[in-house]
């Protein structure tokens, strides 16, 4: 049996709201700032470290400090009075063809240690006022240390204040898959035995990404994939104040081992290397978190910057959603409604087609036909529309599992004889249902697959908005090599399974051994998975031609898990 790795995650939002986003867990002030040598003794490797800087700048400003922060593993859940935030990551929403409908937009937010960077990235997050974040700590891409160096930082003697003590390119790597929309591995740094963890986190592509550190703007490359670059300037006491405060309330330290640090290597790093890059800056934000002036310019231009990338890279949808928003009594709020335009706009074009030929449909016999008769009847008690749903789903599987790959073999009888026969040919099949309604199915795959490993994908809709969000991910590690049958109820838009389909590509699972498999889909549903990946093989019981209004299937079978598990629908 595979391990389970549990990966919390956020709601998937279309690309229209420019800001989608994802985060990392991200401390701000700094975790104690272990140095080594003195900046002195580093003139050689800091001169070789000022090259990474762009362009090269004078550094004749003033003085700042910075420590490093502890990268602390939080809950990914950002409360605010009006939502809570996940920020855990998740997938963007993707296109008809399967990919990103637009690069995410990268905020850089640099600063001194305790200048404020993660009290403006929460400010800038809760302005935006979006569901989904990404907010990316540098704190996590400190660099394995040596033993030499292990021995240097139990002594407080390893400056991990210097671009060299960061992993750049790891940074830059992971700076761009999350552009693209990719899945990343996010190392976790433990700062008390100065190493990294052996579990690393795992990220989600986004529409918005702030990637925060002391040493944000020390790298070309990273430099270079920044949208937005903010420099966050606090006064040098103030953040020395807070240092203090830190280091020997919640770590114990004496006060005058602090300030023997800070002026060791904190405050001659900050003035060498972090402060001479604020004239990189696009936008610099005195006094911090408490300057909303500049927080809500920020974010107006962030949101100018969003829409316009939106209108650039998906004309036709733009133009489409407006023409449909025109159609109701008023105009609602572009991010609210997109999702369910988005999937007709997908689908609208494939209506007229004919159904794909990765489509395949249980032959509708007698039996078939009565037991879509019995769950599709609204008056048929929850007992019976659970007894033959099981048995809907027992055939369902079993005609799935003819569609794994099999090799010839022969076995001999107990009579002497050879038989010649099929083996299964793959690695290992591995079941993953779409929360909750999926879940129903596990106990069919499980009756006729043997110790199969089965995962779970957490994907609801949202009803104020009629977005699919993902809140769960739980999946075997080993996966990629898998044949993978992929679990819902019912698909309507297609909204949720392709968006599971997307989790699964991006643990490295190959389209061409996805299986999805559905009691009942909507034609709009076929059409937008077979579009968005060809090589996923469609299999279901019965498709119903229309959805109404809601994206409800019509005839269709009601809400699935509302009739299975005895629940409520909730209220719209």
């Amino acid at each position: 049996m595979g391990e389970r790795l549990p990966i919390e995650l956020q709601n998937p939002v279309l690309p229209t709201t420019p800001v989608q986003q994802r985060t990392m867990a991200e401390t701000e002030l700094g975790s104690p700032a272990n140095d080594v040598e003195t900046v002195a003794a580093r003139s050689d490797s800091s001169e070789k470290a000022l090259d990474r800087l762009l362009p090269s700048v004078n550094p004749s400003l003033s003085s700042r400090k910075r420590t490093t922060s502890q990268c602390k593993s939080e809950p990914p859940l950002l409360r605010t009075s009006t939502r809570t935030i996940y920020t855990a990551g998740r997938p963007p929403w993707y296109n008809e063809h399967g990919t990103q409908c637009k690069e995410a937009f990268v905020i850089g937010l640099c600063g001194g240690s305790a200048s404020g960077k993660t009290t403006v990235a929460r400010k800038i997050i809760e302005a935006l006022d979006v569901p989904w974040v990404v907010l990316l700590s540098m704190d996590s891409f400190y660099k394995v240390l040596t033993e030499q160096e292990q021995e240097q930082a139990a002594k407080n003697e390893h400056n991990f204040d210097h671009p060299d003590a960061f992993d750049f390119s790891l940074i830059v790597s992971t700076l761009r898959k999350l552009k693209q929309g990719k899945s990343v591995s996010i190392p976790i740094y433990d700062f008390t035995s100065h190493s990294r963890k052996k579990e690393w986190k795992t990220l989600y592509g986004a529409s918005v990404i702030i990637f925060e550190g002391i040493m944000a703007f020390a790298d070309k490359e990273v430099l270079e994939l920044l949208d937005m670059r903010i420099f966050v300037d606090t006064d040098s006491d103030i953040r020395l104040v807070r240092r203090l405060r830190r280091d020997i309330k919640e770590r114990g330290r004496d006060i005058e081992g602090v300030i023997k640090l800070y002026n060791k290597f904190v405050k001659p790093s900050f003035e060498r290397y972090i402060e001479p890059t604020m004239r990189l800056a696009d936008i610099v934000v005195p006094r911090g978190g408490g300057n909303m002036v500049a927080i809500d310019l920020i974010v107006q231009h962030v949101h100018s910057q969003l829409e316009e990338k939106t209108k650039n890279i998906c004309p036709q949808i733009h133009k489409q959603l407006k023409m449909m928003c025109r159609r109701k009594d008023s105009l609602p709020d572009i991010s609210e409604r997109k999702l369910r335009w988005d999937m007709a706009t997908l689908a609208s074009a494939h209506q007229a087609q004919p159904l794909p030929k990765t489509l395949s449909v249980l032959e509708n016999t007698t039996q078939v036909r009565g037991m879509h008769t019995l769950i599709r009847n609204k008056d048929t008690s929850r007992d019976e529309f659970i007894f033959y749903s099981k048995r809907l789903m027992r055939l369902l599987i079993e005609h799935a599992l003819s569609f794994l790959p099999f090799r010839t073999c022969v076995v001999q009888t107990l009579e002497g004889e050879n038989y010649e026969g099929r083996r299964f040919a793959g690695t290992r099949i591995t079941g993953v249902s779409i929360l909750r309604a999926g879940e129903t199915m596990e106990p069919a795959l499980r009756a006729v697959c043997k110790d199969v490993t089965v995962g779970k994908i957490l994907i609801q809709t949202n009803h104020a908005t009629g977005e699919p969000e993902l809140h769960y991910l739980r999946l075997p590690t080993d996966i990629s090599e898998d044949h993978v049958i992929l679990m819902d109820c019912t698909v309507s838009t297609g909204a949720a399974a392709l968006m599971a389909i997307r989790v699964l590509l991006d643990h490295d699972v190959q389209e061409d051994k996805i299986f999805l498999i559905c009691l009942l889909m909507a034609e709009m549903g076929v059409h937008s998975v077979a579009y968005a990946f060809p090589q996923v093989k469609i299999i279901t019981t019965a498709v119903d031609k229309d959805v109404d209004d809601l994206f409800h299937i019509i005839p269709g079978i009601g809400n699935f898990g509302d009739r299975y598990f005895g629940t409520d629908a909730p209220t719209d």
